[in-house]
């Protein structure tokens, strides 16, 4: 089977994966199962449910069957994650289009869990051959060809913790909707206001920026800028020095002029 997992390029949770293979202690066993992938030892790796089967060529004439699964959350955790899910709706937004969120395992920290394990040992595995270490390079070699498969498909990192994303998703849906249709229920029931008083009369656009009546001079507060600096300071130059000088000559009388209108008083 093919494989790229010597690319630089991945998804920040299939580079996660490879994170933990890098920081595992016993290096020469993962570097022997690592050198089996390469070599296409590995013959499949199919996702049953919660665990993983896969197959590996060994010495022997028929391949090495091993599984690998993780810990399932319960019932229980799913119904908070999934909750706290709906709440965000760039999560919501991202998982429904089969998107990984990038900061989807906060909302997993906040309900106690975690979606990535985080050591290698929290990854159970059980291989047919004969070897006692555990990984055994079969066991490795799959290892180093999960980061692709969860490249192609995060939500296999889901299904692995006991929810499949057509189940993720269709919670998540039901969570949504039960929410919209309690806002509009709580919309209907809302009892009719009195309308209000210039409802009973439409608007006349024209007057609606007028207003005859004078102002009480203590809410006409005119103040010099905290700063000299005017907005063709802040603009630079523009067009020609031509067009820069005249348009400097014209901005302090408009000024003055926006100040003595202001006032109300004439020049």
């Amino acid at each position: 089977m093919t494989n790229s997992y010597t690319e630089s390029d991945r998804e920040w949770w299939a580079q996660q994966w490879v994170d933990l293979l890098n920081s595992y202690r016993f290096k020469k066993r993962l570097e022997r199962g690592r050198r089996y992938a390469i070599e296409g030892n590995v013959r499949s790796i199919d996702f049953s449910e919660q665990k993983i089967i896969a197959k590996v060529q060994g010495t022997e004439a028929e391949p090495y069957e091993l599984s690998l699964w993780l810990d399932r959350f319960t019932a229980e955790d799913w119904q908070y994650v999934v909750q706290s899910l709906s709440e965000k709706a760039i999560f919501s937004a991202k998982l429904l289009a089969g998107e990984m969120p990038a900061n989807i395992e906060d909302v997993f920290a906040a309900n106690g869990l975690r979606l990535f394990p985080f050591k290698l040992s929290e990854i159970h595995s059980r291989c047919s051959c004969p070897d006692k270490a555990n990984p055994c390079k079969h066991i490795a070699a799959v290892y180093y060809l999960l980061g692709d498969r969860f490249s192609e498909d995060p939500f296999l990192l889901f299904q692995l913790r006991g929810r499949s994303q057509a189940e993720l998703i269709a919670n998540l849906r039901e969570i949504r909707g039960t929410e919209a249709s309690e806002t509009t229920a709580e919309t209907d029931n809302i009892p009719e206001k009195t309308p209000v008083i210039f409802a009973k009369s439409p608007l006349n656009l024209e007057d609606f920026w007028q207003y005859d009546r004078q102002l009480d001079s203590g809410l006409v507060v005119i103040a010099p800028p905290p700063s000299s600096e005017t907005i063709l300071d802040v603009l630079g130059p523009i067009g020609s020095p031509v067009v820069t000088e005249y348009l400097q000559s014209v901005y302090p009388l408009i000024s003055q002029q926006a100040i003595l209108t202001g006032l109300n008083r004439d020049d």
